[in-house]
């Protein structure tokens, strides 16, 4: 969570665009966006040649020699943020507009790539050099700040800030997934590096940079040291798509400022017939739109079969189970309503998941894990897609607190119970035993079933009621005349003092 001097300056940056006349958040963060890769580029070029001299390999600078622009030689060194962020306005104006832009547009070799895919059609939009001047001193300052964060995470932190801000404007009903929860559904499906991981609503990619994250500290060595592991999970194992092509050039960006060389980043109306994807991958993680009705006419027919209904949630996770492979996980967010939904499309979702798949767990979250941006009450659906069955019993998680507050302000508070859903997810051997008056529980198959598939908890949570013995209305009577007469004593002695 940003905070203090870091958010201030986050703040100040945002109010630079706003007097240069770029006030809408999306332009706002997909230019700021820009500015960053080209910082992070130059930094990471640094780091990789110290690697590369400790470890007496040679290392190719993308910025070394000439460097081809529009058909023009550069010296690459210009390009570099080191450089050209000490030039006067306007020629750093003219030298980041003609130049450092026309070159990260083409900086992948891939033309195929999500990169070059949604940097084709990017747009400079700073308007004038002194904006541009105080862009890069800011963002200068706010780097500066975040290298001497001792927050091991302030960098993702900044960029989470960032794209708050999106949600803010309440552009296009967009509202982040906050990304300690997305670190939670994460951890609790532990990807591994044969993975083939989608999110069909992917956003900014929060989740699949959040699962490339995850690899990297855990499986480093199998993945970096391994040739087929690294080229798979640098190009064939993170799928994400979205119908917004601003989301879809963050996203990729994103992916890639996070060391993901080529994601597979597409614009693509995933509940429509234009997503022809089925059994294709191993883990789901998303936070698919709930926004209402959809215009069954453009719904893909196969997922009207499994789900008759124009409600996006609903259709999204006949969705998920259709694009997964037998053996195939999924951990998505859903609003409430599906949990316990009376309507036939409720029900048979359900139903499809229970009796014909795996389902493992259902987290319900507070509602004000999604405040300022939306009070809805959602749970965590985690299940299997298995074709023939399989939930034996399911396990239930009451979230009380996610480590802030849970009003709009968001504040960090102590209370967290993620470690502890993290912990028992993983040993839900030890589960057994629970009772349901404590805070994680089982419910068996039968008792589901029983009750129309409702997956609400507190359908299946019990309340402990602690009995309390109160006197009997006789001693009550009595403790009371008692009183009185202390107050008649009282008042007559009080009386007397004052007649003196």
């Amino acid at each position: 969570m940003i905070t203090g001097e870091l958010k201030n300056k986050i703040d100040a940056l945002w109010d630079i665009f706003a007097s240069g006349g770029l006030v809408n958040p999306l332009d706002v963060i997909e230019q700021i966006t820009y500015l960053m890769f080209i910082h992070d580029l130059d930094a990471t070029d640094n780091t990789k040649a110290k690697e590369c001299e400790m470890l007496g390999i040679p290392h190719k600078s993308i910025f070394a020699g000439d460097v081809q622009i529009s058909g023009h030689k550069v010296d690459g060194g210009m390009l570099k943020w080191s450089n050209f962020k000490d030039l006067p306005a306007s020629q750093m104006y003219s030298v980041v507009q003609e130049l450092v832009f026309p070159f990260i547009k083409n900086l992948h070799a891939d033309k195929d790539s999500a990169y070059s895919k949604y940097m084709d059609d990017a747009i400079f939009k700073l308007p004038t050099p002194l904006v541009l001047d105080k862009v890069v001193s800011s963002l200068d300052n706010i780097y500066e700040l975040m290298k001497n964060s001792s927050d091991v995470d302030v960098r993702g932190d900044v960029y989470e800030y960032l794209l708050n801000k999106i949600a803010q404007s309440g552009l296009n009903g967009q509202f982040r997934t906050p990304r300690h929860i997305i670190k939670m559904m994460v951890a609790m499906m532990q990807p591994k590096p044969v993975d083939v991981i989608c999110d069909p609503a992917c956003g900014t990619s929060g989740f699949l940079v959040s699962a490339g994250e995850y690899l990297k500290e855990n499986h480093k060595d199998e993945i970096f040291f391994n040739k087929e592991k690294k080229d798979h999970y640098m190009n064939s194992m993170f799928y994400g798509y979205d119908m917004d092509r601003t989301m879809l050039r963050i996203g990729a960006m994103n992916m890639m400022t996070h060391g993901i060389d080529s994601p597979f980043i597409k614009y693509r109306d995933s509940l429509s017939d234009q997503n022809t994807d089925r059994e294709k991958y191993s883990l789901i993680l998303a936070n698919p739109p709930f926004k209402g009705s959809l215009d069954v006419d453009i719904v893909s027919a196969d997922l009207l079969k499994t789900c008759k209904t124009k409600k996006t949630e609903l259709l999204f996770l006949a969705l998920f189970i259709r694009m997964l492979k037998v053996g195939g996980r999924c951990a998505c967010i859903v609003p409430d309503g599906v949990l316990f939904g009376s309507s036939t499309a409720h029900k048979a979702i359900r139903k499809e998941i229970i009796e014909n798949n795996r389902l493992e767990a259902v987290v319900s979250m507070p509602s004000g894990v999604f405040k300022p941006y939306a009070g809805v009450s959602t749970a965590i659906l985690i299940f299997t897609k298995t074709g023939h069955g399989g939930t034996d019993k399911v396990w239930f998680y009451d979230m009380k607190a996610d480590g802030y507050s849970l009003d709009d302000k968001r504040t960090t508070v102590s209370e967290n119970d993620i470690p502890d859903i993290i912990e028992r997810f993983h040993n839900l051997d030890k589960e057994a035993t629970r009772s349901k008056t404590e805070q994680s529980f089982f419910v068996d198959k039968q008792e589901i079933v029983a009750n129309d598939y409702d997956l609400s908890i507190n359908k299946y949570k019990e309340i402990e009621y602690i009995p309390v013995e109160y006197p009997s209305t006789t001693e009550i009577m009595a403790d009371l005349h008692e009183l009185e007469m202390e107050i008649a004593k009282d008042l007559a002695e009080l009386e007397v003092l004052i007649n003196g």
